[in-house]
């Protein structure tokens, strides 16, 4: 690994700058990697959560993948036209639908995952298996503290205001 550089910036405020950039790149190339195999981002996180959870009601893939229910039902539509999907009734609560994959859905998206994981398998490789294992802890960490501040701002902790 680098040493820090004397006079290096290492505030908070270039971090977030820095992991704002590599956020960007790092999206628009899973994206472009993800419409290459013939899929939105919408349909193929939705046919890796059935993939890697089973059939799941609509609400709970939803909640997963960032989803409205207008949006889940627009979605479960068009996956369903291409007989990816289909729903069934749960037999306890016939007003929860629980969606499934087909076996069609299921090679499609093993496929599809499997590719798109060797895709970001290889831009990981940008980094060292060291610098990656370095990274992730420092990542989660910072993560960590972002959603806890986040919950401390929106219960309405006080904070510095900007004077206008």
């Amino acid at each position: 690994m680098k040493r820090i550089q004397p006079g290096a910036d290492s505030s908070g405020t270039h971090l977030w700058l820095v992991l704002w950039k590599a956020f960007e790149a790092v999206r628009d190339y899973a994206l472009r990697d993800i419409d290459s195999l013939g899929l939105g981002l919408s349909d193929f996180a939705i046919l890796e959560v059935l993939l890697h959870k089973g059939p799941s009601a609509v609400h709970d893939i939803g909640d997963r993948v960032g989803l409205t229910s207008g949006s889940m039902t627009t979605a479960i539509d068009r996956l369903e036209d291409r007989s990816l999907v289909e729903r069934r009734s749960e037999p306890e609560d016939r007003r929860t639908r629980v969606i499934h994959l087909t076996h069609q859905g299921r090679k499609l998206i093993e496929c599809a995952f499997a590719a798109h994981s060797a895709a970001m398998n290889k831009l990981g490789e940008a980094l060292t298996e060291e610098e990656r294992a370095a990274v992730i802890p420092l990542l989660k960490k910072l993560g960590a503290a972002a959603a806890i501040r986040c919950r401390r701002l929106q219960e309405g902790e006080p904070r510095n205001r900007v004077r206008r």
